[in-house]
């Protein structure tokens, strides 16, 4: 060796260039990950007791195979002599339906699938964006007039609603303090979040999602920026035209329901104020609100199951963000392969709080529109009472 080679090969310049040496390619503690790691020892036992490998997953086998056989493609990396042990696309399914059903650190993951850390991070990044992308298109198309009637058809029959397309409702989702963000996602809960806006359908299934604006920001704020409200507002969304409340020939439009938070608008529906409330509006307060009770177990659902949301997201915004359509997608994807019931209960056993209304200004004449389209809700419930 010259004296090139030696110089290049110390341990000063290695350390100036490369930042000292990797002692090893693969620690051999992850070396053992075929024989050790939780995925080969555990996994394969799963698969003969359905009920452990729902409580592992979160979901039934035959909904874990659909997810990986739309999935699988994009998980899939060109294997070389340089990765002696490739993590497969079931692997990284499981790894990731277990960060999201636990809330376990990528730290801990790495230890238990015996993977390291970054390695880990990576791959629930990779696999949520591939749920999202490869999914969304399936399990929350656009909404279109035809969704919309039979979504309306649903509240009707599922909770005595009429001409309802959908509850709508925002949800913080916890994340670690972003850098140089200062109290923009800081909210009036008093933790750092982003926010997951949502329409859910009568079977709790989300029809359209918005995520990431700044925890600082009102529900009604977050609406009127929404892409739901600019296409609302512009006559672009698919929304059915008026009809008749059943059995009469009052004419109403087709509304989403929404809570104190949300400006009251034509196609935007809340209970009156409980200040001063006449017996029966009092009474059309509460069937609005065994109406909107579909969001809300939406959301009491994914907060059951995925226990990652019962902590910070420790990644980026962006990341956070991923994750989070990710969990919505998976929630859709178990109600159309196992039904809705399951999902129902679960949700019911974890409501969450009504979040604390908020005054959002909207023109004038839209709210003396929507007062009037909401009496008219208020004479037909209270002449229909159950």
């Amino acid at each position: 060796m010259d004296s090139d080679d030696e110089y290049f090969m110390s341990d000063e310049v290695r350390q100036y260039f490369f930042g000292g040496f990797r002692e090893y390619g693969v620690h051999p503690v992850n070396q053992k990950r075929n024989i050790f790691g939780e995925y080969h020892h555990l996994y394969p036992d799963l698969l003969g007791f359905p009920q452990k490998f729902r409580d592992y997953t979160r979901m039934e086998i035959e909904t874990f195979e659909y997810i990986l056989s739309k999935i699988q493609v994009r998980l899939t990396k060109q294997w070389t002599n340089f990765v002696k042990q490739p993590i497969t696309p079931r692997e990284k399914l499981i790894i990731t339906l277990r960060y999201l059903a636990t809330g376990i650190s990528f730290n801990a993951l790495s230890y238990t699938f015996r993977i390291g850390r970054s390695t880990a991070a990576e791959i629930v990044k990779e696999t949520c964006l591939a749920v999202w992308d490869k999914l969304h298109e399936l399990h929350m198309p656009q909404p279109t007039e035809e969704l919309f009637k039979n979504v309306a058809k649903d509240y009707w029959e599922m909770w005595n609603f009429p001409n309802c397309i959908g509850s709508i409702d925002g949800k913080h989702i916890r994340i670690k303090s972003p850098p140089n963000t200062g109290t923009m996602f800081f909210n009036y809960k008093k933790f750092f979040s982003i926010v997951l806006q949502a329409v859910a359908d009568a079977k709790c299934k989300f029809i359209a999602i918005e995520v990431g604006s700044y925890g600082k920001q009102s529900d009604g704020g977050i609406f009127k920026s929404s892409t739901l409200f600019k296409l609302m507002e512009s006559g672009e969304l698919d929304i059915p035209p008026d009809c008749h409340l059943p059995g009469t020939n009052i004419s109403v439009p087709h509304v989403l329901v929404a809570d104190e938070a949300y400006p009251l608008l034509p196609h935007i529906l809340r209970p009156y104020a409980r200040r001063d409330c006449s017996p029966d509006e009092e009474y059309f307060n509460a069937r609005f609100s065994r109406a909107r009770k579909s969001v809300e177990c939406s959301f009491g659902a994914i907060n059951s199951k995925w226990r990652l949301l019962w902590k910070p997201i420790e990644t980026e915004v962006q990341t956070a963000e991923t994750i989070t359509k990710a969990i919505c997608i998976l929630h859709n994807v178990i109600i159309d392969m196992e039904g809705y019931e399951e999902v129902m209960k679960e949700g019911e056993e974890f409501l969450e709080n009504a979040e604390k209304p908020k005054k959002t200004n909207f023109h004038h004449s839209y709210r003396r529109t929507g007062m009037q389209v909401r009496d008219k809700f208020r004479d037909f419930i209270c002449n229909n009472r159950l």
